[in-house]
C-alpha cells in the first residue's frame, strides 16, 4: 500500500447524532485493526443548524458506554471535501440524495450508503434524534460497528 492515507468522511443530517457516532465507531475500529496511520477520519452535517456544538448527549453517553473516544464539533460539508475525501458515507436515502446534488462534477469520492456494509442487511441508520429515549443511539452504535467491520473487509475491492 502506498504512503496516503484513505479519508472517509460520515455525513447525516446535522452532524449531531448518527454521523458523530459512524465517526467514532470508524475510529476506533481501524484503532483496534492497528490501521490508524492508514485513515484520516471525519464526519460532517447536510444542514448547518448544528455547527461549532458537540454531539448530542444521548450520543456521547451511548460512545461512552462503549469506550469510544469522542471530541470532534457539528461542521457542514463543504464542496471541498468531495476532493479531499476518498469515501463519504451517507446514512440514509434522504443523505444520498443530499449528497449526490452537492457533490462537484468530476469529484473523486465515492458516494456509498453506510448501511450497504451491514452483513445484517439493516441498511437505513434512522435518525434518533427526536426519540424520547437513547435506544436509537445504541442502535445506531450497533450498525456502525457492523458497518465500519463490513467496509473495512471489502475497501480492497471498492
Amino acid at each position: 500500500m502506498s504512503g496516503e492515507k484513505k479519508k472517509a468522511l460520515f455525513i447525516c443530517l446535522g452532524n449531531i447524532c448518527r454521523s458523530p457516532i459512524a465517526e467514532g465507531v470508524f475510529q476506533k475500529t481501524v484503532n483496534d485493526m492497528n490501521l490508524s496511520d492508514q485513515w484520516e477520519i471525519d464526519s460532517a452535517a447536510i444542514g448547518s443548524w448544528h455547527v461549532g456544538n458537540s454531539p448530542d448527549w444521548r450520543a456521547l453517553d451511548t460512545m461512552k458506554k462503549h469506550d469510544v473516544p469522542y471530541d470532534n464539533h457539528a461542521r457542514q460539508i463543504i464542496s471541498e471535501d468531495f476532493n479531499h475525501y476518498d469515501f463519504i458515507f451517507g446514512m440514509d436515502e434522504e443523505n444520498m440524495r443530499d449528497l449526490k446534488k452537492r457533490a462537484p462534477k468530476g469529484s473523486k469520492a465515492k458516494l456509498l450508503m453506510f448501511g450497504d456494509f451491514d452483513p445484517q442487511g439493516d441498511r437505513i441508520i434512522r435518525d434518533p434524534y427526536y426519540d424520547s429515549d437513547a435506544k436509537g443511539f445504541e442502535k445506531c452504535y450497533q450498525q456502525s460497528v457492523r458497518c465500519s467491520k463490513g467496509f473495512l473487509e471489502k475497501v480492497d475491492t471498492l
